[in-house]
């Protein structure tokens, strides 16, 4: 027994300086807040989306097999060939898949966002060849098509290869955040 004693005596002898932390005062270490993204940037990409929306003639028509391409000029060639040839990593993807075309704005507003927030580069958007529309046509790809070359956060994008989806997917290279 006087081992107990003399073990407990010992460790009230090396407590004896320590305070008690006042568990109201702990501060938890904060994650890494992500990167704003400008008002400016946000209002700018919805003024564009309404514009579109109002402008009847804004989406130009596309067919189910047409690839579809658009580059910002400046852009290196040997990114766009990059690009075309689907060597850059895919980081994300988005399939809209049986969306209205009101859904699929509101859906690639939000990946987009999310795609600043996190710095992705290529992604991958998933359109569909618009076999299940009532005009058999590539609704959501055409209106792609206009909304995506208005983005500013957008530099340039083609249809995919074979395997990512062909004529119903596309590449999207994002502006470094």
């Amino acid at each position: 027994m006087s081992n107990k004693n003399t073990d407990f005596d010992l460790f009230q002898q090396e407590m004896s300086g320590i305070k008690k932390i006042d568990s109201n005062n702990v501060k938890e270490s904060a994650k890494p807040k992500p990167k704003p993204i400008p008002r400016s940037q946000i209002q700018d990409d919805r003024d564009v989306i309404s514009q579109l929306d109002s402008d009847p003639f804004s989406h130009e028509y596309i067919e189910t097999g047409d690839e579809i391409f658009f580059f910002r000029p400046g852009l290196q060639q040997k990114v766009i060939r990059k690009l075309k040839r689907g060597q850059f990593a895919i980081e994300r993807e988005l399939d809209l898949h049986g969306m209205t075309a009101e859904q699929a704005k509101n859906a690639i507003n939000s990946f987009f966002h999310d795609c600043n927030l996190n710095s992705d580069r290529c992604v991958l958007v998933i359109h569909g060849k618009g076999y299940r529309t009532e005009e058999r046509e590539p609704v959501l790809k055409s209106m792609l098509n206009g909304w995506l070359r208005h983005r500013s956060d957008v530099l340039g994008f083609c249809s995919a290869r074979i395997e990512d989806g062909g004529t119903g997917a596309i590449y999207v290279l994002l502006r470094n955040a």
